[in-house]
């Protein structure tokens, strides 16, 4: 099962490094990885997407916690959250897909952010089933390549 995890570690020269080499070293797979700054420069959040039944990602959460650099471990596809990815994709885009390119963009909402006279580069941001959606739509067209940003997410607020 897929789940994906939140960890706010210390913004420091090998923080990440250590994170990364916990899930190489116990042959666990990281899907997609995204990390930043937080509000806090002191402080950063990783968002980590994995595999694995309810007694890895146990194992995951306990390992993550004992590394010095991690303050907080949250799995938070445990409840209701918010996620997005963000795609870059180059497409062929000559005269005769040129319409048909933006009009499958326009459809989920995407925009060209590049152009030359054979391909168009778009921009998607979404959950994964968007951006998996409209590659799948694409890819008849002729994708020449894809970026993609790997997942962030964030827990929804409370409704009350």
């Amino acid at each position: 099962m897929k789940h994906t995890l939140s960890v706010l570690l210390q913004n420091k020269p090998g923080a990440l490094s250590r994170v990364t080499g916990l899930f190489s070293g116990r042959g666990f797979n990281i899907e997609s990885l995204c990390v930043a700054e937080t509000f806090d420069p002191k402080v950063s959040c990783l968002t980590l997407v994995t595999r694995g039944n309810d007694a890895i990602i146990e194992q995951i959460t306990k390992q993550l916690h004992k590394l010095i650099d991690v303050i907080k471990v949250s799995d938070i596809s445990e409840g209701e959250y918010v996620e997005r990815e963000m795609v870059l994709i180059r497409v062929k885009a000559e005269a005769q897909t040129r319409a048909e390119v933006l009009r499958v963009i326009d459809i989920f909402r995407g925009k060209v952010v590049d152009v030359s006279p054979t391909s168009y580069a778009v921009e998607i941001t979404g959950p994964e089933s968007k951006i998996k959606a409209v590659i799948d739509l694409l890819r008849p067209i002729g994708i020449k390549e894809v970026i993609r940003t790997g997942t962030i997410a964030m827990v929804r607020a409370p409704k009350k």
